[in-house]
């Protein structure tokens, strides 16, 4: 065992008590003023720990933005954090469901992997390392976002401004259950399918009419047949909406698709096959609209190496790192299209994100400490 894992293991009790506290903070991403409750905890953290500069970034529909930066001044590209303090979890959740540990070391809470465990580590770590005087020469920086849970959609612009400034993003959504970083998100979207038909009196007239629930059954076959489940693209139709009244021939179907693809090409071959789709029956029409997505964080050559190097620097700690891929986004996402150098899944181990086992498991938290402090220290960007 590495002195470095030691230390950070000494401290396991001081990251189980600001896990609860981060917990303890309801945080549901539509509630602004809570959620900005928990942002003027974090920006004190920040300053607390040093942080040569905070700044918020405010907005009007969700919790403000924070961008907190240390060692501006000093020398090299910058590996920044990006973290979200919003969670899925509907205030009075707590109440419900209070935070407890188990038998098994594992604390069951709301939001505590989903991801106030990833920020924890975020804390923890920074605090490790200024306690033991071995801040790394380098600039470190911490977005912290407040809409992940909604697809980032107030947030975006900022991951996609300051992003690019930096030399590697460290995304803290959890591990997986087994540990494993991740290396590769499935690219999704959702598209929107609105079909007009029209409508007639089912027993005077059935055929005046255009039945748009039976154009919505040819195309739902259609759109089943795109599914290549073996090389990765998965094609659902999720929801479906439609007809006014049981002797009416329906005139309107709305329907929603969600796609997955796990390389840009496939992310993009998907999204032709659907816009191109024609009305089967005669009369009817059809609009499709792509109506929120990510393309897919590939698992290509550069993240294969950033993969490799985090297992070097972990494994010269006594720590066994390995990688998984995730059939889900995140803004690790956002940031792999903007060809930035990123690495996801660095929150520590557990389960149950959005699901009402959710856990973190608090023996990998050290760990997780150990790796990012060994990586914030010892990191090396191709050009150096």
């Amino acid at each position: 065992m590495s002195e470095l894992l030691t230390f950070f293991q000494g401290r396991r009790g001081d990251m189980v008590e600001l896990l609860k506290t981060l917990v303890s903070y309801e945080t549901p991403t539509r509630d602004k003023a809570s959620v900005d409750k928990m942002g003027a905890f974090m920006e004190a953290r920040f300053n607390e720990l040093g942080a040569s500069s905070v700044t918020r970034i405010p907005q009007t529909e969700v919790g403000d933005l924070l961008l907190a930066k240390w060692n501006e001044g000093a020398p090299g590209k910058p590996i920044m954090f990006l973290i979200h303090i919003d969670t899925v979890w509907p205030l009075g959740t707590l109440a419900e469901r209070p935070t407890y540990i188990d038998d098994q070391d594992r604390l069951f809470g709301p939001g505590a992997i989903d991801m106030k465990g990833g920020i924890t580590i975020v804390l923890e770590t920074l605090r490790g390392l200024k306690d033991r005087g071995e801040m790394p020469d380098r600039p470190i920086w911490v977005l912290m976002t407040s809409d992940e849970e909604v697809g980032s959609v107030y947030s975006n612009a900022t991951i996609k401004a300051e992003s690019p400034k930096v030399g590697l993003v460290l995304v803290m959504e959890p591990a997986t259950i087994d540990e494993a970083l991740k290396t590769m998100r499935k690219g999704v979207a959702t598209y929107r399918l609105d079909i007009e038909g029209l409508p007639s009196h089912a027993g005077n007239q059935p055929e005046k009419g255009v039945n748009a629930i039976i154009e919505f059954a040819n195309q739902a076959l259609i759109i089943n047949r795109m599914n290549d489940l073996k090389n990765g693209r998965s094609v659902s139709v999720t929801m479906v909406e439609g007809g006014s009244a049981t002797n009416v021939i329906p005139a309107h179907v709305t329907a929603f698709v969600d796609t997955r693809a796990i390389s840009v090409q496939q992310f993009e071959e998907t999204e032709g096959m659907l816009l191109e789709l024609q009305a089967v029956v005669p009369g009817a029409k059809l609009k499709i609209e792509r109506i929120n997505g990510h393309t897919p964080m590939e698992r290509n050559d550069a993240m294969v190496g950033n993969y490799q190097q985090a297992k070097r620097l972990g494994e010269a700690q006594g720590l066994t790192i390995t990688e998984a891929s995730s059939g889900g986004g995140s803004d690790g996402n956002t940031v792999a299209s903007l060809g930035v150098a990123v690495l996801d899944g660095l929150g520590p181990q557990g389960d149950g994100l959005h699901a009402l086992h959710e856990h973190v498991v608090l023996n990998s938290m050290p760990r997780r400490c150990t790796l990012i402090a060994a990586m914030l220290k010892d990191w090396v960007f191709e050009e150096e």
